[in-house]
């Protein structure tokens, strides 16, 4: 699994366990629902970090938490 999909996977898992929808999500985060869809779907390869923060602050949690998980754990090389 590429880094990409890892996020979006933490992403959705996160919101599912607080069964809050994406658009609510981005609400929280006080971040586009543009933005949140767009680090769902193929437009975005490149995950900002800054609305990663952002989305971790909405959730009330750390960065650190956000990665913390096995999903991250036996990512693909990037490098090709």
């Amino acid at each position: 699994m590429l880094i990409k999909e890892a996020v979006e996977k933490r992403i959705l898992e996160l919101c599912q366990e607080r069964n809050i929808a994406v658009n609510t999500l981005a609400n929280i985060a006080g971040i586009p629902p543009s933005t949140v869809y767009s680090m769902l779907n193929d437009k975005s390869q490149n995950p900002g970090i800054v609305s990663l923060k952002k989305i971790c602050d909405g959730l009330d949690i750390s960065i650190r938490d956000f990665f913390d998980t096995d999903i991250f754990d036996n990512l693909e090389q990037e490098i090709r």
